[in-house]
C-alpha cells in the first residue's frame, strides 16, 4: 500500500497522485466520518472543498459514510475490494477510530496494507495509523457520538511512529501540538511532525 500522509488536506505532492493514477486508475472512495460530530452542514462543505480537490488531480470521486457499514464488514469489503484508493478526511480521530472500527474499515485496510492500494489521510486521517493515539487526548475530544459505548486509543499500527499535524503552522491548537512533542521527547516515543502543506509518502 502507498501511503500519502498530509497534514492538511492534499498537501504538496500531488505529482505523486496523479502518477499513481496514470499507472493505476482514478477511482477513489473519500471518507468523512471523523466529522461526523461537526453537523451535517460542516460535513457537507468540508466533502465538497476536497471532493473537487481530489477531482482536480484527476480522481473519479465515490462519498462514503462509514456509518452505513456498522456491523456489517462483510458488506463494507465487498463494496470497497471495488476500489484500490482511498481518502480519509481530518477531523476527531476519536471519533474516526470509532466508526472505522464498528464498520470493519480498520481490519480492511490491515488486510490489504500489503497490496497494491493508495491511502490518503490528512489530520486525523493520517494519525489514525499510528499505534497509540492516546497522545491526542486534550487535542482531540473524546466524543461517545455513534449510539456505541466503546472507545479506542489503539491505531491501526500501519506506521511505527506517532503521526504529528499541524507542526508549526497556522492552527488554533498548535500550542497543545507543540506540547505532544515535547511529551514524545520525554518519554521516547517514535514521532514525526508534519507542517501543513507538507506530505510524508510510504509504502508498506
Amino acid at each position: 500500500m502507498l501511503l500519502y500522509l498530509s497534514s492538511q488536506k492534499l498537501g504538496n505532492r500531488v505529482d505523486v497522485l496523479k502518477k499513481w493514477i496514470k499507472e493505476h486508475d482514478n477511482k477513489i472512495i473519500l471518507i468523512f466520518n471523523a466529522l461526523d460530530a461537526k453537523g451535517q452542514d460542516v460535513i457537507d462543505k468540508n466533502v465538497s472543498e476536497d471532493k473537487k480537490l481530489l477531482e482536480e488531480v484527476g480522481f473519479d470521486v465515490s462519498i462514503c459514510d462509514l456509518k452505513n457499514y456498522f456491523d456489517c464488514p462483510e458488506k463494507l469489503r465487498a463494496d470497497f475490494t471495488q476500489c484500490h484508493a482511498f481518502c480519509v478526511m481530518g477531523g476527531n480521530v476519536f471519533l474516526l477510530r470509532q466508526a472505522m472500527k464498528y464498520s470493519g474499515f480498520d481490519q480492511f485496510l490491515k488486510g490489504i496494507s500489503s497490496s497494491d492500494y493508495l491511502y490518503i489521510g490528512y489530520s486525523a486521517g493520517s494519525v489514525i495509523l499510528s499505534k497509540d493515539l492516546s497522545g491526542f487526548r486534550g487535542i482531540d475530544d473524546e466524543v461517545f457520538y455513534y449510539s456505541k459505548e466503546d472507545f479506542f486509543y489503539e491505531g491501526l499500527s500501519l506506521i511505527d511512529y506517532l503521526f504529528i499535524p499541524h507542526y508549526q503552522s497556522n492552527y488554533r491548537k498548535v500550542e497543545l501540538i507543540h506540547n505532544l512533542v515535547e511529551d514524545c521527547k520525554k518519554n521516547d516515543i517514535r514521532f514525526q511532525v508534519v507542517r501543513d502543506g507538507d506530505v510524508i509518502i510510504e509504502k508498506i
